[in-house]
């Protein structure tokens, strides 16, 4: 790490910056939206309101590309050191975090701004640059809130099917309008784990119409062997690159991300919010850890080997016991074929107290399974070869008994 390189955004820039996050929230349906079912998600979970039950306490949960290691010590020991200094604003605590991230890509003054989260800054960053005028194009299937978002701003959408390999298609991806507001590439790929060369993303960015911004979100980067883009930002490229402490660094539920772009980029956030009327600045305890876990040189790899080796295990028994499981996947999570509906199938495994991911239009028949400890993925195994083994239609009074019930916990509410 460069550890002389201690720049950040201006304390007018970041006021600016999550002034108009906070504002978004009230003036756009988007943010609006993502609220009340957030909430109620989280409710249901622990008091079974809205009609919904929580889900028993032996459920298995891999279903919302959550990190079972939680924070790690690093950022438990931070979190408690700054506990007793909630009284104060400290807005040293959330510079010192920023200049220890550009530091590390070696990112100049204003280049990058830390959100509470990553999914309030996704959606600036999206909706700031999309419009009734300027379409989104991304990946088929990928993370669902682009196009969520183009709905918001009635951006005109254009979804492009994966390659072979299930990467990002960026000579169709460019083909598919000739002056999109931005592209959105999720890197690796959620829900397919799979990996778009950086080679790729860069002649996209290269050849890419004037005027249209590359979003690449790379939520899920740590666990795999790709190479970031976030070098891209210093040369002044029209890309803005996401990044979250939610997942290798187990923070989903602490709230932390940043976003990577030039300056002017950032800047044009605040057309989406309006004028910045209240703060949703990150709290100085996840500051903390956030930056506790930059600093921990150990994290990374250790988390990343604990993953690759429990996702390796477990595609391999799948693919022993015949099942099909899209190959390449570098995240905390994979897709596997359980040859009816997903829906179906999500419902018949909550019956075994396990709970898998959501399906996709484009892979009705496939359901995402996140990662979770060795324990956890040996209840998984035994439960999907059961539920694999009850014939398709057997599924639907399991369907019938528990989809309308339970809440099933997902990454699309992470707030």
């Amino acid at each position: 790490m460069n550890s002389d390189m201690t720049q950040g955004v201006s304390r007018r820039s970041f006021l600016r910056i999550v002034g108009a996050a906070s504002a978004a929230a009230t003036t756009f349906p988007a943010f609006a939206s993502m609220t009340p079912p957030a909430a109620a998600g989280q409710t249901a979970r622990r008091s079974g309101t809205r009609g919904m039950q929580p889900l028993s306490a032996d459920t298995v949960v891999i279903s919302s590309n959550e990190n079972p290691l939680g924070p790690a010590q690093s950022a438990l020991t931070a979190i408690c050191s700054m506990g007793a200094q909630g009284g104060r604003y400290h807005w040293d605590e959330y510079m010192k975090t920023i200049d220890v991230f550009n530091g590390q890509f070696g990112l100049k003054k204003d280049y990058s701004a830390l959100f509470p989260g990553s999914s309030g800054p996704l959606d600036l960053a999206l909706m700031s640059n999309i419009g009734p005028d300027k379409p989104l194009v991304y990946g088929d299937p990928s993370y669902e809130q682009g196009p969520r978002a183009a709905e918001t701003m009635k951006a005109p959408k254009y979804p492009v099917p994966l390659t072979a390999t299930y990467a990002h298609d960026v000579k169709a991806m460019l083909k598919a309008h000739p002056s999109p507001g931005a592209y959105y590439i999720v890197n690796p790929n959620n829900p397919t784990g799979t990996i778009t060369p950086k080679e790729d993303i860069v002649w996209l960015v290269n050849n890419k119409p004037a005027g249209s911004v590359v979003i690449i979100d790379e939520a899920y980067t740590h666990f795999s062997d790709n190479e970031s883009c976030i070098d891209l930002v210093p040369q002044d490229k029209d890309v803005i690159v996401m990044r979250t402490f939610s997942k290798i660094y187990g923070m989903a539920g602490l709230r932390a991300g940043f976003v990577v772009a030039r300056p002017d980029l950032i800047d044009r956030f605040n057309n989406v919010g309006g004028p910045s009327q209240s703060l949703a600045s990150v709290s100085i305890s996840s500051a903390a850890a956030a930056r506790a876990s930059l600093l921990d040189k150990d994290l990374v790899p250790l988390r990343k080997k604990i993953n690759a080796d429990i996702r390796t295990e477990s595609v391999e028994f799948l693919t022993k016991h015949g099942y099909k499981v899209i190959p390449g996947s570098q995240g905390n999570m994979f897709m596997v074929d359980v040859k009816r509906p997903g829906k179906q199938f999500q419902s018949a495994m909550l019956k075994e107290n396990v709970a898998v991911g959501r399906t996709w239009s484009a892979m009705p028949n496939y359901v995402r399974v996140t990662v979770g400890t060795k324990s956890e993925m040996a209840k998984f195994q035994t439960a999907f070869v059961k539920c694999m083994d009850m014939p398709a239609g057997a599924a639907n009074g399991a369907a019938e008994l528990h989809a309308p019930e339970f809440h099933v916990p997902s990454e699309l509410y992470r707030g």
